[in-house]
């Protein structure tokens, strides 16, 4: 692997550590929430966990492309991860701010991964970013939008 392409997939595994705890506590959220949003945010969840789950192996191919290889342990996850373990959380408005709180996170994380890979002329990173990019500031407003 070249050193350009090491750059772009060391940032994607860090990426991928923290997709996998979003995921995770999304399966938690789904799980534990409680209270008169119940049906709705269980619902929500389980789309949000299983979009999540697709990131996750679109993150992990792309590091293989790369010529890297993706984390692939829980222990890699939690070493790797800048994301906090989401710990039974039943409160429906304080799953949805947790989500927000993610999501503004992978969307700075996604602008970040997204200037390095155009520096070192990775188109196929580029787009994926560009993509997530875009639903993630969709899905800001979105949940801005119900926490209002």
């Amino acid at each position: 692997m070249n050193t350009k392409n090491q750059v772009v997939a060391e940032k994607l595994n860090s990426l991928l550590a923290d997709y996998q705890i979003y995921y995770q506590n999304l399966r938690g959220l789904h799980w534990n929430v409680q209270g008169n949003m119940f049906f709705m945010l269980h619902e929500k969840y389980e789309e949000l966990y299983n979009q999540a789950s697709e990131v996750i192996d679109e993150i992990a191919e792309r590091i293989l492309m790369l010529g890297g290889q993706p984390f692939h342990t829980f222990g890699e996850y939690l070493k790797n991860a800048q994301l906090e373990e989401a710990v039974n959380v039943s409160d429906g408005k304080e799953g949805v701010e947790i989500v927000l709180n993610y999501t503004e996170y992978f969307l700075k994380q996604f602008n970040e991964i997204l200037a390095q890979a155009q520096e070192v002329g990775d188109e196929g990173t580029a787009g994926l970013m560009s993509e997530w990019i875009g639903f993630a500031e969709k899905q800001i407003w979105m949940l801005k939008s119900y926490l209002n």
